[in-house]
């Protein structure tokens, strides 16, 4: 491992491994450090991408990683415990990333890319079943669920909304008020118009057949009983991993959901490039929202600009080299 990079790529997900085979292919170079905890790793497969429909996620991992050392990159197992900017705050670089384990490098420029984590609801069973049966993308998992007994467990004020969408993939949807308040008389008007049950009172555990699926939701009330479910929908509260960089960006911005942070943000252009002057982002850490496909092209998006400053820097210091020579 060298000590010194044109670029730091932290996170090692399709938005960080495809900023980095970019790079590589512009001949930077380029360290990605991968803590190996992607968001999806429940899921079973990736969909929505174009050629790779249906791919595992840890395939498309291990080819990404792959595809940047092919092309003299590097791909470090490691956790980012720090980083320290430059002495002067309006400098782009250079950054000293700093490992769990001890170790540091330095970078010139520095690609975030270190996705998110979802915090469920604490209800028994649910983080067990999350990314299979325990659902929060109707786009990622709707087609799985087709024609299933659907139910959307309310936990955003998104969720009414959640439950008309996912009529599209069944007529039988269900929402699970838990212990939010009721759907006003209009959103409740739009459900019933729907063909969507309501269903009040807390959500207590969930129940799983023979084989380890959903089969159901246990609700409590005067007689507790348990209602048939085979896919769950949840809204689930995202907090972005990016915990790090807060000493570099007293602008960096939280947005609240029910007292809990939702997503911790750096203000971004539409390249992924931050208020920290050297640093870009890119996937879920800057779009929570962002799809597997999304979260690739923002790191090959970032790549680009990353690239661009990088040569305006090197050229600033070629005719400053030059002219001094010339004196």
């Amino acid at each position: 491992m060298n000590q010194t990079y044109d670029v730091v790529v932290i996170g090692g997900g399709p938005a960080g491994l495809s900023g980095a085979v970019a790079l590589a292919r512009a001949r930077r170079s380029v360290l990605v450090i991968d803590s190996g905890a992607p968001r999806n790793t429940a899921a079973e497969h990736v969909h929505g991408y174009l050629g790779l429909e249906g791919i595992a996620p840890s395939e498309l991992l291990a080819r990404g990683r792959d595809e940047v050392t092919r092309y003299g990159g590097e791909v470090l197992a490691g956790e980012v415990t720090d980083v320290v900017g430059p002495a002067e705050a309006s400098d782009a670089g250079p950054f000293t990333v700093r490992l769990a384990d001890g170790r540091s490098v330095e970078a010139r420029r520095l690609l975030v890319a270190t996705g998110t984590r979802d915090g469920l609801p604490d209800i028994p069973g649910l983080a067990e079943l999350w990314g299979r049966d325990v659902l929060h993308c109707p786009y990622c998992h709707g087609w799985e669920a087709r024609d299933k007994k659907i139910g959307v467990l309310v936990t955003a004020p998104t969720s009414v909304d959640e439950a008309l969408l996912l009529r599209q993939w069944s007529d039988d949807v269900t929402l699970y008020t838990h212990d939010t308040p009721l759907p006003d008389d209009a959103q409740r008007a739009r459900l019933q118009a729907r063909g969507v049950r309501i269903v009040e009172g807390e959500v207590t555990g969930v129940v799983t057949g023979a084989d380890g699926r959903l089969s159901g939701v246990r609700l409590a009330g005067d007689t507790e009983h348990v209602e048939p479910c085979e896919a769950l929908v949840v809204t689930p509260i995202i907090v972005a991993r990016a915990e790090f960089l807060d000493v570099l960006s007293p602008e960096a911005r939280t947005e609240a959901h029910d007292d809990e942070p939702l997503a911790w943000r750096l203000i971004g252009a539409g390249d992924g490039a931050t208020d920290v002057p050297g640093i870009w982002v890119a996937g879920n850490v800057a779009q929570v929202e962002a799809q597997v496909v999304t979260s690739a092209a923002m790191g090959l998006r970032a790549a680009v600009a990353i690239n661009a400053d990088l040569v305006r820097e090197d050229t600033d210091r070629a005719v400053a080299e030059q002219q001094s020579g010339g004196e």
